[in-house]
């Protein structure tokens, strides 16, 4: 006989069964929807995730169907991410920022049976809750409470449900292709989109993008996603740490800079996780505090482009090492990571600084190219910019009831960037292909422009646009957040360009927002603004001005 291999699936029960058996101690603290600070282990949340999973079944939730969750990083958003994937179901996590329309649409279209929610919530599922079709059930996450029961007929409470689930529930053997959880995308225009995620998919996303050159969590790290469980599974981070046994801190609904400084110093976090204008709230609130966060190690930024100055502002003044990633909901989410190769060492710090403010190279596990408009593959030099593809093991093929592929005719998945890779599969993400400016037949890229402003003292938010121009076709607009106190101008603001840019590239205006609209998952809505301050450049030629 033939020398043979066990073959175990790849299922997300495996990940929590691991951290009970072997990390069963390890601490979970968990900031609650009051404030209170819980403290948990691995072995209770596994148990309660198997307690839930058999009281779901109980009320005749069955494999496949889709349990929505509107909650915050937190125990019992965790025990859910568990519970109902390792149970069979689908965890149907709902970005609670989103507009109720899209709110009401996303629950419609995955038909959603049950939806679980923080007391935060509860007002408005009272207000949707007739707009709902398929739930069954809304399960208020916390114990029974009389007043919340009095907004939502029939309103189940979590801790209830799992007191009548079987402690020695055992997790099902499922086929490891098997839906597990389901994100939307944000939907800046259009309808979200679907996109399902496999319980294979996110094993291997689990240990691929985990390794020393990907997120590097280990069972010594204290891990704070601050980015939130309902954006693309919180990147990945509570099944990583999971495997990993490492201790998890959830921020609850605080994300204010001096919330995190108190969770940073009092839990001692190694790690944490978000995108950056979350930083730039814990660096003003570290500077106010006086904090060093001296536990603090490492931060991982993703969602949009970080402004370059963080970088050196928090390795230089915290000790803590700024690393940039990409990725997107369809690509689960991790799709480059920044670390530095065995090559870079003989560089100047200068030299090192330079190659971290990119995207970063892709993990095992997927590959990246860039085309022009008609498909051609373009060369990776670092130079030459092209629309960003992407495939892989944990990559988007088609979106959830699309019914066709959303993939290229040889098997790529479009990202909507626009990008340059260089040799080593460095990755700089130059622009959104509906936001990059195209002027007089060159291209500028907005972010560009923006990392330029936002290293400026005066400024705290930056956002540049592209307005129609009679001449050129498009000309970029930088509209701005003043810091507060500071009365920046625009000749300041234009003059903080000389010599970082080619002239021509240079924003023909600066105008002063008092803030900028931002989306569900905390980006700028540049759609919003080219409504708004599109033809301003126009307004003011036909003035005369």
């Amino acid at each position: 006989m033939h020398g043979t291999m066990m073959k175990k699936p790849l299922i997300i029960s495996s990940l929590i069964e691991h951290a009970a058996r072997y990390h069963g101690g390890t601490e979970v603290v968990s900031v609650e929807t009051d404030g209170r600070v819980t403290h948990t282990t691995w072995r209770e949340v596994e148990a309660n995730a198997r307690r839930l999973a058999s009281a779901l079944e109980k009320l005749g939730v069955g494999k496949g169907d889709r349990c929505a969750t509107i909650a915050w990083n937190n125990r019992r958003h965790l025990e859910i991410y568990f519970g109902v994937s390792g149970g069979g179901m689908i965890c149907h996590t709902i970005n609670p920022r989103l507009h109720p329309e899209q709110l009401i649409y996303i629950a419609n279209h995955a038909e959603d049976k049950v939806l679980f929610l923080d007391r935060t919530f509860l007002p408005a599922a009272a207000k949707l809750r007739e707009h709902l079709k398929t739930v069954e059930h809304v399960v208020l996450m916390g114990p029974a409470d009389d007043e919340a029961a009095a907004l939502v007929p029939g309103l189940l409470f979590y801790d209830d449900l799992l007191a009548s689930g079987d402690a020695d529930y055992c997790w099902p053997e499922i086929d490891e292709d098997m839906p597990s959880s389901l994100c939307y995308t944000s939907g800046t225009t259009g309808n979200p989109k679907g996109v399902q995620y496999t319980h294979r998919t996110t094993v291997i996303h689990s240990i691929a993008g985990n390794q020393p050159d990907g997120l590097a969590v280990s069972a010594r790290d204290v891990v704070l996603p601050v980015v939130p469980m309902f954006h693309v599974n919180a990147w990945g981070v509570p099944y990583i740490a999971a495997g990993v046994g490492a201790k998890l801190v959830l921020p609850g609904p605080g994300l204010d800079g001096a919330s995190l400084v108190r969770l940073i110093d009092g839990e001692k976090v190694t790690l944490a996780l978000g995108v950056p204008t979350i930083w730039l709230g814990l660096l003003a609130a570290l500077e106010e505090s006086g904090s060093k966060a001296e536990s603090l190690k490492r931060t991982v930024v993703g969602g949009s482009a970080l402004p370059p100055s963080m970088i050196p502002e928090f390795r230089d003044k915290y000790g803590v090492d700024l690393i940039h990633a990409w990725g997107m909901t369809e690509t689960s989410p991790l799709g480059t990571i920044n670390h530095l190769l065995q090559k870079h060492e003989a560089l100047s710090a200068d030299a090192r600084a330079k190659i971290r403010l990119g995207q970063g190279r892709p993990p095992y596990g997927v590959e990246l190219r860039i085309v022009d408009e008609e498909g051609k593959v373009l060369p990776e030099d670092g130079k030459t910019q092209g629309d960003l593809q992407i495939r892989g093991h944990w990559i988007v093929e088609s979106y959830f009831k699309a019914g066709k592929t959303a993939l290229t005719e040889d098997g790529w998945f479009d990202t909507g960037d626009v990008a340059t890779l260089d040799a080593d599969g460095y990755m700089v993400i130059r622009d959104r292909s509906k936001d990059i400016i195209k002027s007089g037949g060159e291209w500028i890229s907005t972010v560009e422009l923006e990392n330029i402003a936002m290293a400026h003292p005066g400024v705290a938010m930056a956002a540049v646009i592209a307005a129609k121009h009679k001449k050129w076709d498009e000309r970029p607009v930088l509209l701005v957040v003043r810091a507060e106190g500071d009365a920046v101008s625009e000749a300041d603001l234009l003059a903080y360009y000389d010599g970082k840019i080619a002239s021509w590239q240079v924003p023909d205006k600066v105008i002063f927002v008092n803030s900028l609209p931002l989306g569900g998952t905390g980006k700028v809505l540049k759609n919003k603004l080219r409504e708004e301050y599109g033809d301003v450049l126009l307004t003011e030629a036909d003035s005369g001005s």
